[in-house]
């Protein structure tokens, strides 16, 4: 097999890297058959939890991870640099391959497509010792994990969750976004979210689909029929509570740049391909996260005071449970168990569609 074979293998193999409502903010171009360019880019332009480009960031750095751990199976080791003189909103890596005898295949490579998010109720029993000292020693130095796991502290985490998704399902700015990226009558979606991977019953998701179709109903069954009621207690608190545990993954020190989050991104990858590992499921929680970011560094992100002013009890909440420095080093946080995988998911774009005009002939 030729070296441009095997690196279209391992991009068509790391296309598989999580991202934000599966936005896959990356393109390949393979400019030569040891090197390729990641043409990175945010949603900010139009998603409000994407603002300062820093989720999407997270997802490249999951994306390098993943092209990192894809490469070790063929002997290869990964050097990556990012291009500084690109703007923020397009940030690009140079990713080289070279070949070392030293590169073990890493074991999480057969995870990287069995990782997906399961947004159902998981299993409530604790995580054996085994698996937290794994999940916490997994993502090298610069991050440690702290976990919410007695009943309490879930109790505690569903009613921050519950009522940060309220400010999801209130804002405007949100509906755009959710109207855009739920594929509905779907089991699976190659770039959105499928309708039956959400979450919600049956009855509950027909009823969705019918008040999403326009903000004006939105509004009405949010005034007069509790309309965010059954979607938070089937998505958020019912979910909070049935888990093991919920994890905060933090860094040193505040995430800052762009290389900040791309290897805060690249440490999310190998704690959720660990916990696939592990037989574990997992659901990202990063809504809280979003908001409590903007509160903290004092982002507008909505029209309404009011919403700007949800945000802040976010934040609050966020602090009230892990502390307010370990809430400001938090880059990811999410929920973890045991339990069966989900039946609906999001899958990929397939690789001819993300790949870029090469120059190797």
């Amino acid at each position: 097999m030729s070296t441009t074979e095997i690196v279209r293998q391992i991009l068509d193999l790391a296309r598989w890297a999580p991202s934000g409502d599966n936005t896959q903010p990356w393109r390949f171009e393979i400019i030569d058959p040891l090197h390729v360019i990641v043409h990175g880019f945010d949603t900010r332009d139009h998603c409000v939890y994407d603002l300062d480009g820093h989720p999407s960031q997270i997802a490249i750095g999951g994306l390098i991870e993943t092209v990192s751990i894809a490469a070790s199976a063929h002997g290869l080791r990964l050097s990556t640099t990012r291009r500084l003189e690109n703007a923020d909103t397009k940030p690009w890596f140079d990713l080289r391959f070279s070949v070392d005898s030293s590169i073990i295949r890493d074991p999480l490579v057969d995870s990287i497509k069995r990782r997906s998010v399961q947004r159902r109720p998981l299993q409530t029993r604790a995580l054996s010792d085994d698996e937290r000292s794994r999940l916490e020693t997994c993502m090298g130095e610069g991050f440690t994990v702290t976990w919410l796991a007695s009943l309490g502290e879930r109790l505690r985490t569903a009613k921050m969750l519950f009522h940060s998704a309220k400010l999801r399902l209130v804002m405007p700015e949100a509906y755009l976004v959710h109207k855009q990226i739920i594929e509905w009558n779907a089991q699976f979606s190659i770039d959105r979210v499928p309708d039956q991977a959400l979450g919600t019953d049956p009855l509950t998701t027909r009823l969705m689909r019918f008040v999403m179709h326009s903000w004006s109903r939105v509004e009405i069954f949010n005034r007069y029929l509790a309309g965010t009621w059954t979607p938070r207690i089937q998505l958020d608190f019912i979910p909070s509570v049935a888990c093991a545990a919920h994890f905060f993954l933090k860094a040193t020190a505040p995430a800052r740049t762009i290389d900040d989050y791309v290897a805060a991104g690249r440490a999310m990858q190998r704690f959720w391909l660990t916990a696939t590992h592990l037989g574990l499921m997992l659901q990202p929680e990063v809504t809280p996260l979003v908001f409590s970011r903007y509160a903290r560094e004092g982002l507008r992100f909505a029209a309404d005071p009011k919403h700007l002013a949800m945000a802040t009890q976010v934040r609050d909440q966020m602090d009230n449970l892990v502390g307010e420095p370990a809430a400001a080093c938090t880059v990811f946080m999410g929920r973890v168990g045991a339990g069966k995988p989900p039946t609906a998911r999001s899958v990929r774009r397939p690789l001819e569609e993300l790949l870029m005009h090469s120059t190797l002939e």
